[in-house]
C-alpha cells in the first residue's frame, strides 16, 4: 500500500487526521507530524524522519503538507526526496486527503493517486452563491 504522512503548522496534521478518522475510519500506513511552536527545524526533521521510518515498508509515501513552500513542506522535501520513494504535495485540504485515503486501497499507481489528489483538492474549493428557486405556474391547474 502507499503510505500517507500529513504535516503542517501547529496542529494541522493531528487536526485533519482526526477528521479523516471520523469520516473514513482509522487509517493503516498513515502518520502525521505537527510542527509545534516549540519545535526547532531539527525537531521537525527528526519527527518527519521517524514518521517516514515507520512507513518504510510502504512501496511509496505521499506526504501532504499544509502550505506550499512553508517550513513543513520544505523540510518534508529535504528529508523525503533522498529516500527516492517520497512525493510531497502542498496545499492539502480535507476532501483531497479523504479521497486519497479511500482510493489508495485500490490504486497502486502513485502518479494516478497524486493526480486524483490534485483534482479533488481543486474541485472542492468553491464559493457558495444563493440562487432563488423559480416557481413555474401550470396552465392546466394541476
Amino acid at each position: 500500500m502507499i503510505g500517507l504522512l500529513v504535516t503542517g503548522h501547529a496542529n494541522f496534521g493531528s487536526g485533519i487526521t482526526s477528521s479523516v478518522n471520523l469520516i473514513a475510519g482509522e487509517q493503516e500506513d498513515y502518520r502525521y507530524v505537527d510542527f509545534l511552536p516549540t519545535y526547532s527545524l531539527e525537531d521537525l526533521s527528526r519527527e518527519l524522519n521517524k514518521a517516514l521510518d515507520d512507513l518504510k515498508d510502504c512501496e511509496h509515501i505521499l506526504v501532504f503538507a499544509d502550505l506550499v513552500g512553508g517550513t513543513p513542506f520544505r523540510t518534508a522535501v529535504e528529508v523525503g526526496y533522498p529516500r527516492g520513494n517520497v512525493t510531497v504535495i502542498g496545499g492539502t485540504n480535507l476532501p483531497m486527503l479523504l479521497e486519497v485515503s479511500m482510493t489508495r486501497k485500490f490504486e497502486d499507481d502513485v502518479e494516478e493517486l497524486v493526480k486524483t489528489a490534485l483534482q479533488t483538492g481543486s474541485e472542492q474549493v468553491l464559493k457558495y452563491e444563493f440562487q432563488a428557486v423559480q416557481q413555474e405556474e401550470c396552465d392546466d391547474g394541476i
